[in-house]
């Protein structure tokens, strides 16, 4: 029974890796309710498992999108920046501000940013990167980039804009975080994506890496109040560490199309369960 959990475990693992380092997002969204519906555990270890799936999942992706030179880590460790600080808030704010309040208004926001998205796919049959008009603080700040793009065979360079809407999103997103102690992967997304314009690919990658800084500080929290289960965390881990790995192979060969379309009805599917918790309704 024990080795069979053990297998079910690295199994659901590796899903949630290969998904998550496509898409960016954390696995907590797969792994949580898994784990709580499907396996019967205790929601405070599948949330603590989650946390380090998540990890997991942008140590494994990030080691591959670096040598691939596909993330921009100015770019990471600039709205890392507002991440942080927008957790800080938010954990000052616990108990100011409604919690249902906060979910209707995210949830609401994330169903608004997959209409955008649904818009890119309906604008264009390829959806190559078109060059936008970089702000001054993208200059400034050094923080337009290139990639290779696999699949066209050729390197390209993109720009960056709307920095300072960019930064605003995340720190919304971090203080999301510090409240609802939810992951904020498809904000980060957005806020390249949509807000950005940011190809989806590096978006993607860098979003990754930007996941992990954040779910590390909050990782001792869960640890010190019993939360994370080594039996269950550690076949989730090994699990996700492959599953990242595959995953970030078979992002390098999908068109951004693609990805979006993998990426909206997932988009949907978080803002609709957040705007229903808000109301006091869980699907």
């Amino acid at each position: 029974m024990v080795v069979q959990q053990v297998i079910e475990l690295a199994a659901v693992g590796l899903l949630a890796g290969i998904f998550g380092a496509i898409l960016g997002i954390g696995g907590g969204m797969i792994i949580t309710p898994v784990l709580t519906i499907m396996m019967g555990i205790d929601i405070k270890y599948a949330i603590g498992a989650s946390i380090i799936a998540v990890i997991a999942t942008s140590s494994g992706a990030t080691i591959a999108y670096i040598k691939d030179d596909l993330l921009n880590l100015r770019v990471a460790m600039f709205l890392e920046i507002a991440t942080t600080i927008g957790a800080i808030t938010g954990a000052l704010l616990t108990g100011v501000i409604p919690h249902a309040l906060l979910y209707v208004f995210f949830g609401l926001l994330l169903i608004y940013s997959s209409t955008n998205m649904i818009r890119k796919l309906r604008g264009t049959a390829d959806e190559r990167y078109q060059p936008v008009q970089p702000d001054k603080w993208s200059e400034r700040l050094n923080l337009n980039g290139s990639y290779r793009d696999i699949i066209e065979h050729k390197n390209v360079d993109y720009e960056v804009k709307n920095v300072p809407g960019g930064f605003a999103m995340m720190y919304g997103a971090g203080v999301a975080s510090g409240l609802l102690g939810i992951g904020s992967g498809a904000f980060k997304v957005i806020a390249m994506d949509t807000i950005m314009k940011m190809p989806l690919k590096p978006s993607s990658a860098t979003s990754n890496l930007m996941m992990g800084v954040t779910a590390a500080a909050s990782a001792t929290v869960y640890f010190f109040n019993g939360s994370i289960q080594p039996q269950i965390a550690a076949p989730l881990a090994i699990g996700i560490l492959v599953g990242a790995t595959i995953g970030t192979r078979i992002m390098q060969h999908l068109r951004p199309r693609v990805i979006r379309m993998i990426f909206i009805p997932i988009l949907i599917y978080m803002g609709l369960q957040m705007a229903l918790k808000g109301f006091g309704v869980t699907i």
